[in-house]
């Protein structure tokens, strides 16, 4: 048996404007949230800023499951361009999920929130990215997140 390891990557964090409400579908509570420019990506295998133009697509079913898809990009100190897809599940206790939807502060221990990014880099000194696989995990907080980002070894 091969137990896979975790090298940590990085740290994000950034804010995010108001949830666009899409409303209530077939398959749950549809909204988008908009990821403002400016956050930051910190860490000893990339560094950088989260750029704008980017959202976190979100339902959640009705089993009280957030399921999020969110694409966005990291500008390196070093100039280059990376594109992330991040696909991931947030669920909790029903109490601590309306304390997140009430902007609360809650301690990331109480909810489940976990997401497999995937990267896009170009050829060059980050394509390392574009030949692993990556989990997260993350904190939301009233107006902005948290994400913590391991490769697997």
């Amino acid at each position: 048996m091969i137990k896979p390891e975790l090298e940590f990557v990085y740290e994000a964090g950034g804010d995010l404007e108001e949830p666009r409400q899409i409303g209530e579908t077939y398959d749950g509570t549809r909204r988008i949230i908009p990821i403002i420019a400016g956050g930051y990506v910190k860490g000893p295998k990339i560094s950088g800023k989260l750029m704008g133009n980017s959202a976190d697509w979100q339902v959640t079913r009705h089993d009280g499951v957030t399921v999020a898809d969110a694409i966005y990009a990291i500008e390196t100190d070093d100039g280059e361009i990376i594109q992330i897809r991040n696909k991931g599940l947030r669920h909790g206790p029903p109490e601590v999920m309306q304390r997140l939807v009430m902007g609360e502060e809650v301690d990331p221990s109480e909810y489940y929130f976990r997401t497999v990014p995937e990267f896009i880099a170009a050829d060059g000194p980050y394509d390392w990215l574009n030949k692993s696989i990556f989990i997260c995990a993350g904190a939301r907080y009233a107006s902005s997140i948290k994400l913590w980002v391991w490769r697997v070894l």
